[in-house]
């Protein structure tokens, strides 16, 4: 079954839960569910049931909910559908990172597996997305930057920006504007004490200072010795 046979809600849910967990391993709730979706905890509730009875989840009362092999694989092919699409829209369309999230919400549902294909094909296959976020490839298979949050690093040497989470629009056009990108070289230092702050300077670019909401949004390697 092609995930263009489940309704617009199913396709939401089950990529939630995938990117829930996508760079955690914590367990994911409804809680957490209710929270990312933007709606009440009875609605997800009443969603985690019926994406029980099709067989995408396995849920426990008050427990986790976990993809099964089956929603896993709608799960990855929406998210997919999505990342090209903002790939598509930044590198065919002109637009900017800070603006395709909303747009691919809309179009993750409304195109074709075909046009998905078609998208790849014209992108040349692309394995991250604007953010740096992976894409999984046809087949389902995904892999994940092994990076962690600029938040949980010591304040020293140098990191290369992998990914940078776009919950936040406004904070993509701040990075945009000081060099903060992905594949960007970060020189990193402490900041100011008692400021929870970690200073960041790109290559060629003047040092800044991001605070904690904006490091936690950034993930990061080591520079290859």
């Amino acid at each position: 079954m092609s995930v263009a046979e489940l309704s617009s809600s199913a396709q939401n849910y089950v990529k939630i839960i995938w990117g829930l967990q996508e760079w955690s391993t914590a367990d994911v709730t409804a809680t957490m569910i209710a929270e990312r979706a933007g709606v009440r905890l009875s609605t997800v509730s009443d969603a985690v049931r019926r994406l029980a009875d099709q067989g995408l989840v396995e849920h426990t009362r008050y427990g986790a909910v976990t993809l099964t092999d089956l929603g896993r694989s709608h799960a990855l092919a929406m998210v997919r559908r999505h990342r090209l699409i903002e790939a598509f829209l930044v590198n065919v369309l002109g637009y900017g990172w800070d603006e395709v999230h909303d747009e691919a919400e809309e179009l993750e549902h409304a195109v074709s597996d075909l046009m998905v294909t078609r998208i790849d094909e014209l992108l040349g296959f692309p394995t991250r997305d604007p953010h740096g976020d992976p894409i999984p490839a046809a087949d389902g298979t995904v892999t994940i930057p092994d990076a962690v949050q600029l938040s949980r690093r010591e304040p020293t040497g140098q990191v290369v920006v992998e990914r940078i989470s776009d919950a936040d629009p406004g904070l993509l056009q701040y990075f945009s504007d000081t060099g903060v990108l992905v594949g960007a070289t970060l020189e990193l230092s402490a900041g100011e004490a008692y400021s929870e702050a970690v200073g960041v300077r790109p290559e060629g670019r003047d040092e800044v200072s991001l605070g904690p909401a904006a490091a936690d949004a950034v993930w990061v390697s080591p520079v290859s010795p």
